[in-house]
C-alpha cells in the first residue's frame, strides 16, 4: 500500500527546548517519504514555558503545521484533539521530547498493508528507574484487568487509519496513559487489525516528564476502572 497523505501531530507540554529541534527533524524527513501531502498538528496543552510561543512561530514558518491551545486536561486530553483535528487518512503521533528517532516512521508506513492501527514498543527503554517500574506495574494492572497483552503499549509512537476512530466509542481517557490503552481495547472489540514494529529510544536532553505525577498515576487508574465497567 502507497500512503500519499499523512497526518503527524505532537502533544506539547513543557517543551520549549525539545520542540523546535524535535519539529524539524519530523520536517527533514517527512520531505524524503515521497508523500503528495502531509501536515504536522502541535497541540499545546496548556504549556507554562514558552512552548505556544514557539509553536506558533513554526506554524507562521511552514504552511503545512497547525498550531492549536488548549487549556490543560492531559495526555490523552491532548491526543484526543490531534487525532480530531487531523485531516488525512493515515495518523502518526509521538512525543515532543525527542526521545524518538522520527525517521523510524517508515517502519510503520511498510505495515500499513497489512494494519489499521501500528504501535511501537521501545529496543531499550532509555528512562529513569522509577519511571520503568511505574511502567512495569501499569503493564501489570492492564493485564490484571482487561487481559491485555500488547507488548509496550504506552510507547509514545503509533499509527492510526481515521476509519478506527470513526468506527468505534469516543476514546475518554484523560491524564495518563491510559488513552493507548483504550485506543487498542475498543480497535480490538470493533475487530481492527493490529501490528508492531519496535524502535530505539533515547535520553531526554531537555525538561521533565509528567507522566509519573501522583495525580496523573491516579487519574490513569480510575480511567482504567471507568474502561473496564464500560467494557463488561
Amino acid at each position: 500500500m502507497k500512503i500519499d497523505e499523512l497526518s503527524v501531530f505532537f502533544p506539547v507540554y513543557n517543551e520549549e527546548k525539545n520542540i523546535p529541534v524535535t519539529v524539524e527533524k519530523a520536517i527533514a524527513v517527512l520531505k524524503t517519504l515521497g508523500l503528495k501531502k502531509y501536515e504536522i498538528i502541535l497541540v499545546d496543552d496548556g504549556s507554562k514555558d514558552k512552548s505556544p510561543e514557539i509553536i506558533d512561530n513554526l506554524a507562521k514558518k511552514y504552511n503545512f503545521i497547525k498550531a492549536i491551545h488548549q487549556a490543560n486536561g492531559g495526555y490523552g486530553c491532548a491526543l484526543r484533539t490531534g487525532l480530531a483535528n487531523a485531516s488525512y487518512d493515515w495518523i502518526v503521533y509521538t512525543d515532543a521530547d525527542g526521545q524518538f528517532d522520527f525517521s523510524e516512521v517508515t517502519k510503520f508506513l511498510e505495515k500499513a498493508e497489512e494494519a489499521d492501527v501500528i504501535y511501537a514498543y521501545k529496543i531499550k527503554r532509555s528512562d529513569p528507574p522509577f519511571r520503568m517500574f511505574a511502567a512495569a506495574g501499569w503493564a501489570f494492572s492492564l493485564f490484571l484487568v482487561l487481559g491485555l497483552r500488547v507488548k509496550d503499549v504506552d510507547t509514545g509512537f503509533k499509527m492510526v487509519n481515521k476509519k478506527v476512530l470513526q468506527k468505534i466509542a469516543p476514546l475518554e481517557s484523560t491524564r495518563g496513559g491510559m488513552i493507548n490503552a483504550e485506543l487498542v481495547m475498543k480497535a480490538r472489540k470493533a475487530g481492527f487489525r493490529f501490528a508492531q514494529v519496535s524502535v530505539n529510544h533515547y535520553h531526554r536532553l531537555y525538561g521533565k516528564p509528567s507522566g509519573v505525577k501522583l495525580e496523573v498515576i491516579i487519574q490513569s487508574y480510575l480511567d482504567l476502572l471507568k474502561l473496564w465497567w464500560k467494557l463488561h
